[in-house]
């Protein structure tokens, strides 16, 4: 493998390029589905494509925010609305993701690194993100405060790509338990989903990191993520 990080302004045309791996109803969350193309147009030095060689295999978005140093719950729907305005102090972590057959392969450390290195240069204090925990979905009705205590025999995280973060000195801040709010009719969830939802009530659904609730036909998913903050003085 021959891995590069390129940004998006000196490659452009790689929009697109890379297939969708999220779940359906991970697309509908309308506050950052009404900012997504800000990303490319108003900060496109910021937003990374991963090759290897040529061939698009991941990406990392991130974004300049406004923030006072208190974890918000509100996470990724705070970073696009509340942390927009005025002079940007720190950068916020997105998205990162790679095609599945890459993963596990050592790629997200060099990923996670690259973002700080972007804080640096852009003169920003420190990389925060709201960071959506991979084995969360196996634990769907376990509350995100206590799945954030989660440990190992090793002492370190219990959750993957938390751990990741942690392995290179990111600060667990706090849970973000509201980061994304998707709604939608009871038809719109069995489409996402291929499931029927009968009656109002709580659901398990595939990828989803909690459950959704149903009620008079509308389908709620408010997901949990991780505050996680890498400062700038760490060595990677």
């Amino acid at each position: 493998m021959r891995l590069r990080i390129v940004t998006h302004v000196e490659h452009p045309e790689l929009q697109g390029a890379v297939p969708n791996v999220w779940p359906e109803f991970m697309n509908n969350d309308q506050l950052v589905s009404d900012f997504w193309p800000t990303l490319y147009e108003v900060y496109p030095d910021f937003q990374l494509w991963l090759l290897d060689g040529r061939k698009p295999i991941g990406y990392a978005c991130t974004l300049p925010v406004v923030w006072n140093g208190e974890p918000n719950p509100r996470g990724l729907d705070w970073a696009v609305t509340d942390g927009q305005g005025g002079m940007p102090t720190t950068l916020c972590g997105v998205v990162a993701t790679l095609v599945p057959q890459y993963r596990g392969a050592g790629i997200a450390p060099v990923v996670v690194a690259r973002m700080t290195k972007l804080a640096a240069a852009h003169g920003l204090d420190s990389l925060i993100a709201p960071v959506r925990p991979t084995w969360k979905d196996r634990y769907p009705l376990t509350p995100i405060e206590r799945y954030v205590e989660w440990r190992r025999e090793d002492g370190f995280l219990y959750d993957p790509w938390l751990r990741v973060h942690e392995r290179l000195g990111a600060e667990l801040l706090a849970p973000a338990p509201e980061s994304m709010t998707i709604t939608g009719t009871r038809e719109d969830w069995e489409t996402w989903t291929s499931l029927q939802f009968p009656e109002d009530g709580d659901y398990v659904v595939p990828a989803a990191l909690t459950t959704v609730r149903f009620a008079d036909g509308v389908g709620t998913y408010v997901e949990p993520n991780v505050w996680m903050r890498h400062s700038l003085d760490a060595e990677y």
